[in-house]
């Protein structure tokens, strides 16, 4: 690869911080920034203080690893992360902590809609508040959202996830459309269907999950690592003229 065009993906010297760092797509997405050059900081409501497999990795690439424990689902603790974060030079945020909750929509609780959409859309939003206000005052910055298929689409018996990732979706563009000329830009990265965690019910549905695979043009289930590459670019010079998009990585799953 031509130098010059390589250094364009360059991160060294750069902080990002990871939420949900501890596995799955968080995991990949802070690995990925380490080996392009970023130290991280990762957040995770049960990372492990030392030796979890993410500073594992993030070291193993030579950089510096932060971890820190916090629970999306507390307006508090966010509250104090971001305090935490605004006093450390943020360059990349990535806003990845979320969680899925699977009950029909006439069963679904209010408790279970109101953990979803805290966790998924409003902590999100109060997070990027705390370090967009020091991003605004050096004029740079990348804010890097994880949406969804479900940003796009309705699913099923996912009410308060559909909702809150639609609401991903608005956040970026409305956040894009007030920075983008302040020097920072705001996109997201909508993943398709991932071997993960959340996805462990659908997989093991046999019927659902061959349902799924007919469906994908790539005839696989994505890994968490097929999001490295458009993470890195978001969080990179490369897409400094890029503000507002929600970048599907889906195996061609929307254009089916």
């Amino acid at each position: 690869m031509n130098a010059s065009f390589s250094s364009e993906f360059d991160l060294t010297g750069q902080t990002a911080v990871v939420t949900g760092a501890r596995r799955g797509i968080g995991l990949a997405m802070a690995e990925a920034l380490a080996r392009a050059g970023a130290d991280i900081i990762g957040v995770s409501a049960q990372l492990e203080p030392e030796g979890s497999e993410v500073e594992e990795l993030v070291t193993s690439h030579g950089r510096v690893f932060t971890g820190l424990r916090t629970d999306f689902a507390s307006t508090l603790e966010v509250a104090e992360l971001g305090e935490t974060l605004a006093e450390a030079r943020v360059d990349i945020l990535v806003n990845n902590a979320g969680t899925i909750e699977r009950e029909p929509a006439a069963e679904h609780s209010m408790a279970l809609w109101d953990r979803v959409v805290k966790v998924n859309l409003s902590s999100q939003f109060q997070l990027t508040q705390h370090v967009g206000k020091s991003m605004l005052e050096r004029g740079a910055g990348k804010i890097i959202f994880t949406a969804s298929l479900l940003s796009f689409q309705g699913g099923i018996n996912v009410p308060g996830y559909t909702a809150a990732k639609s609401g991903i979706a608005g956040l970026t563009k409305a956040l894009a459309n007030e920075w983008a000329g302040r020097g920072i830009n705001v996109n997201a990265i909508a993943p398709g269907y991932i071997a993960t965690d959340n996805t462990q019910a659908l997989r093991a549905d046999e019927d659902r999950s061959q349902a799924i695979l007919d469906r994908i043009p790539a005839g696989r289930w994505g890994r968490p690592s097929d999001i490295a590459g458009a993470t890195v670019f978001l969080a990179s010079r490369a897409s400094d003229y890029v503000s507002g998009v929600v970048l599907p990585v889906d195996g061609g799953w929307l254009g089916r």
